[in-house]
């Protein structure tokens, strides 16, 4: 573009003046022109303002075309040099080496044959660094390089003569062999303990990277994915460092070549590469360094480095064809600023203009900075835009609607090349009203050409549309909607709003509608009615004018118009879709996310839902979805958000119809191979998993579960990342409330275990953990029992392949090692599995989910966890480590004995008794007796399998056990004692003296407990009064061992007694229980029990006969047991046995002592225990029978009679006659010395028991014995 010396105001009044004209004379003026004249000048103007427009438009190309040519143009020299280049160095021995195995032949031959190779070899790299593909392949048919990928890549790599723009194409190339070498090539570098710059410095020293965005993708995808490997630390994952790598790349081009004028800052650098660790910002002092390692040191090629900087500075970008890059992915904000105009520059422009503008009219200056275009389009854009527009809209004439509408073309175009957002958006939207689609009865020929320069203009500046491109989609989506009702094809709307009597009428008689261009009375159709009437440009919905009239004139003129849209073809309308597989970056991103404010307009009509822009949006995404991933994460972002908003949507119809688009979209993507630690698919996917969790509809949740259930079973091979999605969808599907969704996810569900369990594992290890979680899931489905017993199925399949070894290899040293979890042995409240290690990341959900569902409500379904549990333990526990069995009692063995507890409890709460609460047999999450019994055997079975490793559980596994004893109710405590003596008899010898004494303990610590539950229980009969009648309630119930299930009880206090009396009897049966364990435990192991160990036990019974005693003297207490009985008809409790039973078992013991180990008996002193312990049976028999000790003062007269017992003592006193026996018999057979010793302080009992007229025979006969052979020699040797 030449400029002559014209200033801006001289162009401003000459498009001034040439609006005017075009305008005409305003209204009311005179004028001496003929209208034909006026017509011709008017005309004439208007193709002066186009034809000015027009010229800026070709200047502009013009610089920005030379412009592009300067920095893609590149350097031939080098390659015809190269091509002549002989190998040396390492290729050279390489070759020789290959050579110098033929020893059999001459000196001569062997020098030939070098010769004759080596030229050979020479012309395979000439043919290379013209075609790579064809020079390869020669190489290889010759037999002079291997033909397995990495034999190539090594000789790429390492072989001198090669051009490096030509190994750069060849490495990007698409096909397999390529993409082999390729990946072989990157995996030959090792990046590890490389800092991410010296890794892109190193990997791109010895290629140029090729032009196209496509093969730059596929290299750098592949070098990101190596990078994470070697630095398995570095990033979270491959896409943070795949898009790290191109933000350098970018930053590299911007900070080194000199065509660049607005520099990035370190400031923009880092706010581009936001978010982009996995959503997480990276380190800004590590992008901070980054940079200015970047901008101080350009990354240049190693063959570059010995050449002038200067050169280099200037030619580096363009050599590896970065510049172009700017094209693709600009990470700077271009909007109103593309070209970065140079106020300075323009100034200077204007300054030697007007110095030199007095010298000649011939001089002409040249101007090659398109910024200059922009002030002058600034200038003269609104006369310009008046005059086509007034013209437009007035005049009929061809001539001038043409040149009108050209004018219109060349301005759209250089304001969205400009940048030029406002005046852009301007030309576009005047255009797009012209169309008249809004009002298609009005509509004229002008009008349509209007319509056939839109999409002119779509096609040929759709790269600098941006925001405008939806003016444009309005237009196509209006002229679609006419096209189709000229057509006479129903209405969109008639397939998404269906009553169920139109759907029986349709299955009957199809929907159709006559054509209008054959018809041409459409006054019954509503749909051509509606538009007829037409609407305003902005509304979104045409025919808004409901109440207004129309016309047969009308109809028929609409229908006339029909007939000029055919000068439009579908195929230019569907080459604007196609076409955007050529935009870039940017324009593709806008195309988009204006299609997708399209569509969702179009969808949310209430009178004429459509679908043509939805259609649409599918097909440019199965267009653009081969470009770099980079872009098509961008795109995808916007039409996933899309994806979401119309799945959620209230129209069910059309949700229905964006997911069945959606699941296209994803069988088309999945057929693309993914690399390892990218995340594409998961992202892809994620529509599905949103709208899984968001919709309030069955149907599209019904929907999406076949959807992903047919992508998975059809593209199974390919799904890597996405299997994430996948068992996020099921997982949601599980917890479905509609029967059908879960038993259609679980039947997917199944088969993918069953089948296809290798490829869940393929990629990522870590999908293992989403795929227990999933089944886990479905164990706690409500609707059908079967469904969780085969998730609990599978649940042990997975521990199978876990087990192994296809996830992970198991070390089984002691300690030391990091792949054990760390525990604190001493830590108790906190989460055991502290260790990140992938090790036990594996196991844990597994076995904390089964540990869980062992308190399902239903019995079959903790019955089965709790089986599937424990042989999975016992199955695969040697695969265990030491440390690791710690973290498994605490987070998965003990919680499911912890949550057993005290589900048979009743409380008493303020001294009230709690109808709800009285029976705990209706609760459905209560273990059963038979569930309770097969969980001590498991743990027992458990804990002996694996005792070396898990000794150091032995406290944990005895508290359940004596926590079973302790339990208030009998069962429990019966099922705890059978397993604690089958733990000690399994176990044997193999328990040291500190381990028998952790059981003593916990034995001793659980007969203390229950005393003071039992004693505030007992306490809350105090105030109880329980009347002497004895009435009978002949159909009330039995209590059973677990506590009162009556309801029909009137009396308050009646109903606490009762509670009462059941508690004591089962306290009684458990404190029993207790004293047979550890007698037993005794006898059987008494041989390894240390006197430590014995003074426990010692401990234990004294506490249970001295609580026995304490509960016998509770005469009051008794009392009103006794009538509690009386009324309810049941037995007494049997208190006077429960003293009598552990006195016994206590004389017993001492016995056994004595018999079993006389040393250890003599050591302890056990002697005076054992007197003193008949002592206290011949006290309470004395008592019983109503006989006082004689130990009482000289001033205490003596009883003359006594009052004959009742029918209640006499049965207690004989109860207590075989215990009195049995101590007197003890005492008879101490020693004489001993007797002698403690004679002294029984002989009063002795001579009580003498005078005892309720004593027994028995009884008598043994005092008579003692009397005869012990005391009588004692007298008589005094």
């Amino acid at each position: 573009m030449w400029m002559h010396q014209i200033f801006l105001k001289d162009i401003c009044r000459t498009v001034n003046g040439l609006v005017k004209t075009a305008l005409g004379p305003p209204l009311g003026s005179t004028t001496t022109l003929t209208p034909a004249q006026d017509m011709a000048f008017r005309v004439e103007s208007v193709k002066c303002l186009a034809g000015i427009i027009r010229s800026m438009g070709a200047w502009m190309d013009q610089q920005l075309q030379a412009s592009d040519l300067s920095l893609l143009k590149s350097p031939e020299s080098d390659a015809s040099t190269e091509n002549h280049s002989m190998l040396n160095g390492e290729d050279g021995a390489a070759v020789d080496s290959e050579l110098e195995t033929s020893s059999e032949l001459s000196e001569a031959a062997t020098l030939e044959q070098r010769r004759a190779f080596k030229i050979e070899f020479q012309k395979g790299i000439s043919l290379f660094n013209r075609k790579p593909s064809k020079g390869i392949e020669f190489l290889i048919r010759a037999k002079m390089i291997g033909s397995s990928p990495e034999e190539v890549a090594s000789f790429l790599k390492n072989t001198t003569g090669l051009n490096e723009t030509m190994i750069g194409d060849y490495l990007g190339e698409r096909e397999e062999f390529p993409l082999k070498v390729m990946h072989a090539y990157v995996d030959s570098s090792n990046f590890e303990g490389k800092d991410f710059g010296e890794a892109i410095r190193f990997f791109l020293r010895g290629f140029r990277l090729p032009g196209e965005a496509q093969k730059i993708d596929r290299i750098m995808e592949k070098f990101a994915e190596r990078y994470c490997k070697c630095n398995p630390n570095s990033f979270t994952s491959a896409d943070t460092a795949y898009v790290l790598a191109y933000s350098v790349i970018m930053l590299n081009t911007d900070a080194h070549n000199s065509m660049v004028k607005d520099k990035m800052l370190k400031a923009d650098f880092i706010r581009n590469n936001r978010g982009i660790d996995d959503g997480k910002d990276l380190p800004e002092e590590y992008l901070g360094a980054l940079y200015d390692q970047i901008v101080k040191n350009e990354i240049k090629m190693s063959a570059d480095c010995s050449a002038p900087q200067s050169k280099q500075a200037n030619s580096f970008n363009k050599l590896l064809g970065l510049d172009g890059l700017f094209n693709l992915v600009n990470w700077k904000q271009t909007e109103e600023k593309p070209l970065s105009a140079n106020a300075v520059l323009i100034k200077h422009i204007q300054e030697q203009i007007k110095a030199k503008s007095g010298k000649s009219e011939s001089v002409y200056y040249a101007v090659t900075d398109t910024a200059i275009l922009r002030f002058m389009v600034e200038v003269c854009w609104a006369p310009m835009f008046a005059a086509f527009s007034v013209t437009l809209d007035q005049s009929d004439d061809k001539t001038a609607t043409f040149q009108s509408l050209q004018g219109f073309r060349h301005a759209v175009h250089v304001t969205a090349v400009m940048g030029m957002q406002t005046q852009r958006d301007a030309f576009v939207t005047s255009m797009a009203k012209f169309t008249f689609l809004h009002c298609a009865a009005d509509m004229k020929q002008k009008n349509v050409d209007a319509m056939k320069a839109i999409i002119s203009i779509a096609i040929e500046d759709g790269n600098f549309l941006q925001e405008a491109w939806e003016h444009i989609l309005t237009c196509l989506s209006r002229f679609e909607q006419l096209h189709l009702l000229g057509e006479g094809a129903p209405p969109d709307a008639s397939f998404f709003v269906v009553t169920q009597s139109e759907t029986e009428e349709r299955t009957h008689k199809p929907a159709s509608f006559p054509s209008l261009k054959k018809k041409g009375n459409a006054l019954q159709n509503p749909a051509v009615m509606a538009v007829v009437r037409g609407g305003s440009y902005d509304s979104t919905t045409l025919g808004i004018k409901a109440s207004a009239l129309v016309t047969p004139d009308q109809i028929n003129q609409f229908i006339s118009n029909l007939n000029l849209l055919d000068q439009i073809g579908n195929f230019e309308l569907n080459h604007i879709f196609a076409h955007s597989q050529r935009l870039n970056s940017e324009a593709i991103v806008a195309f988009v996310k204006a299609l997708c404010k399209v569509s969702m307009a179009e969808l949310q009509s209430p009178t004429d839902p459509r679908v043509f822009s939805l259609t649409k949006i599918v097909e440019i995404a199965h267009y653009n979805m081969n470009r770099i991933r980079l872009v098509w994460s961008r795109i995808w972002s916007v039409l996933s958000d899309f994806f979401v908003e119309v799945g959620l949507s209230e129209n069910l119809s059309v949700a229905i119809f964006v997911m069945d688009s959606l699941r296209q979209l994803a069988m088309k993507f999945l057929e693309r191979e993914e690399l390892a630690n990218y995340n594409f698919q998961n992202e892809f996917l994620r529509p599905f998993v949103i709208v899984m969790q968001k919709s309030n509809s069955a149907e599209i949740r019904e929907l999406i579960v076949r959807c992903v259930s047919q992508m998975v079973l059809s593209r199974v091979s390919n799904v890597k990342s996405g299997w994430k999605i996948v068992f996020t969808v099921f997982t949601t599907a599980a917890a479905d409330e509609r029967k059908n969704i879960v038993l259609l996810a679980f039947e997917t569900m199944e088969k993918i275990v069953r089948d296809y369990f290798p490829y869940i594992t393929e990629t990522e290890t870590t999908t293992f953990t989403d795929c227990v979680k999933c089944l886990i899931t479905f164990t706690n489905s409500r609707f059908n029992s079967d469904v969780s017993l085969n998730a609990i199925a599978f649940l042990r399949f997975c521990a199978v392949k876990l087990a192994d070894g296809r996830l992970i290899c198991y070390d089984k040293s002691e300690g030391g090692d990091s792949s054990i979890p760390i525990v604190d042995e001493d830590d108790s409240s906190g989460h055991p599995f502290t260790d990140e290690d992938d090790h036990v990341s594996f196991w844990v959900p597994l076995l904390t989910g089964l540990s869980k569902l062992t308190s399902d409500p239903r019995q079959t379904i903790r019955r089965s966890a709790l089986e599937v549990l424990f042989n999975i333990l016992k199955d695969h526990g040697h695969t265990f480590s030491q440390l690791f069995w710690v973290g498994v009692f605490k987070s998965v063995i003990l919680p499911i004995f912890s949550n057993s507890k005290g589900k048979g409890e009743t409380n008493i709460n303020d001294g009230r008794f709690s109808p709800d609460s009285k029976s705990p047999q209706r609760e459905e999450s209560a273990w059963s007796s038979e569930i309770l019994a097969e969980a001590a055997q498991y743990l027992v079975d458990l804990f002996v399998s694996f005792f070396d490793s898990m000794h150091s559980q032995l406290p944990s596994v005895v508290s359940v056990l004596t926590g079973f004893i302790s339990s208030p109710v009998q069962s429990p405590a019966s099922t705890g004692v059978a397993a604690l003596q089958r733990l000690a008899a399994d176990l044997g010898d193999r328990l040291s003296e500190e381990e028998w004494g952790d059981i003593f303990l916990h034995l001793k610590e659980a007969a203390a407990s229950t005393l003071p539950e039992i004693l505030r229980v007992l306490r809350t009969m105090d105030d109880i009064e329980v009347s002497d009648d004895s009435q009978t309630y002949t159909d009330m119930e039995l209590f059973s061992d677990h506590g009162i299930t009556n309801d029909d009880l009137e009396d308050d206090s009646l109903q606490i007694a009762s509670y009462v009396l059941s508690r004591v009897k089962c306290h009684i049966a458990v404190q029993l229980l207790i004293i047979q364990v550890i007698t037993d435990l005794y006898k059987a192991h008494h041989q390894s029990l240390s006197a430590a160990n014995i003074t426990v036990l010692l401990e234990i019974f004294a506490s249970v006969t001295s609580h026995a005693h304490e509960l016998n003297s509770e005469t009051t207490l008794q009392v009103k047991l006794r009538k509690v009985c009386s009324i309810l008809e049941i037995s007494d409790p049997p208190i006077v046995h429960f003293e009598n039973e552990s006195y016994q078992s206590y004389l017993n013991f001492l016995h056994s002592i004595l018999t079993d180990n006389p040393s250890l008996y003599e050591r302890m002193n056990i002697e005076p225990q054992l007197v003193a312990v008949c002592e206290q049976i011949l006290q309470k028999y004395l008592n019983c029978s109503g006989c006082q000790s004689k130990q009482t003062s000289g001033n205490q007269p003596v009883p003359h009679w006594r009052l004959p017992l009742g029918s209640t003592k006499k049965e207690e006193l004989a109860a207590r006659t075989p215990l009195t026996v049995l101590a007197l018999q003890e005492l008879s057979g101490l020693e004489r010395d001993s007797f002698r010793r403690y004679v002294s302080h029984f002989f009063p009992l002795l001579v009580d028991l003498v005078q005892s007229e309720h004593s027994s025979g028995e009884v008598q006969h043994v005092l008579s014995h003692i009397f005869q052979s012990c005391i009588g020699p004692i007298i008589m040797g005094l």
